[in-house]
């Protein structure tokens, strides 16, 4: 790994903050580090179509408990230094202490990246279970994102939740926590995947009407398995409306028409987001990238 300071082009000094405030819808794409060689060519024919189409901005995850934290700063380097892609870096406080955050911080501000994602994170192995705070690390995300905005010059988002976190005691109380994050120094949030942008909207509009203005990206993700999706709704607590559910079992057996639902709701949700103001729509793409250029295709100007 290049722990040297690269010649870093222009844009790729870009925050992400700034262009979600620019009034162009921007989109965005997510993916994971490659666990293989296999893995990694999947990867890599997703960036360089992506890179084909000068999609905005794409952003790298991070493992739970700093899992992948080593493929994580070697993707998001490798991204940052050989595409021309604005290169956005995930990083959690889960089983870190501030030294390892500030090393972290410090590799990615060494590859020129000047865009994280600063979440708190899930328990290793169950998201669902009690959050342990490290005995020499952060106990809430606001904390992270002080950390890295006193640690050089980045832009800095946060997690959003349309359906409210699992942990939060009730909505209000969920708002009032998100809205303190946010001044902690955020400049934009990403949402968790969802649903029903009535959602999205109620969480926006609860957020404005507490005086803050930041720019709430809706996250995406166009269903291409429906055993995959379920899980990840079990995992989260994200609902999956019932009736999208029949549709997909109604044709389970038929990948290609799974998908054709898939790319039709989700255009539908991003094209209804962006007449709603939202700044852009960012993709998980699980490091595909078919389905969710296929929606990109349909909302683009």
């Amino acid at each position: 790994m290049t722990l040297g300071v690269p010649s870093v082009m222009p844009q790729k000094t870009a925050k992400i903050g700034d262009l979600l405030r620019s009034g162009m819808p921007k989109f965005s794409f997510e993916m994971f580090p490659p666990r293989d060689e296999a893995a990694d060519g999947v990867l890599w024919r997703t960036i360089r179509a992506l890179e084909g189409q000068n999609a905005d901005y794409v952003s790298v995850t991070y493992g739970a408990g700093g899992s992948t934290r080593q493929k994580t700063v070697e993707t998001t380097e490798r991204i940052n230094s050989e595409t021309t892609l604005l290169t956005m870096a995930h990083c959690t406080a889960v089983n870190h202490s501030i030294a390892e955050l500030r090393n972290l911080i410090g590799h990615f501000a060494n590859v020129g990246v000047r865009n994280i994602l600063a979440v708190r994170g899930d328990p290793p192995g169950d998201p669902r279970a009690d959050w342990v705070q490290h005995s020499e690390g952060v106990l809430h995300a606001r904390e992270l994102v002080e950390l890295i905005k006193e640690s050089g010059d980045f832009s800095v988002g946060v997690a959003a939740f349309p359906e409210g976190h699992p942990r939060d005691v009730d909505w209000d109380t969920g708002v009032r926590f998100f809205v303190e994050k946010c001044r902690s120094g955020a400049d934009f949030a990403i949402t968790q995947i969802f649903y029903d942008v009535e959602d999205y909207l109620r969480l926006r509009d609860a957020v404005a009407a507490a005086g803050c203005d930041i720019p709430i990206v809706p996250g995406i993700m166009p269903v291409t398995n429906i055993k995959q999706i379920e899980r990840f709704a079990v995992l989260t607590g994200m609902v999956f409306p019932e009736a999208l559910a029949a549709r997909l079992r109604a044709v389970e057996h038929d990948k290609d028409a799974i998908r054709d639902i898939g790319v039709e709701v989700a255009t539908d949700m991003g094209a209804r987001l962006l007449a709603e103001g939202a700044p852009g729509l960012h993709f998980t793409t699980l490091n595909h990238s078919r389905s969710t250029r296929r929606v990109w295709q349909n909302l683009r100007p």
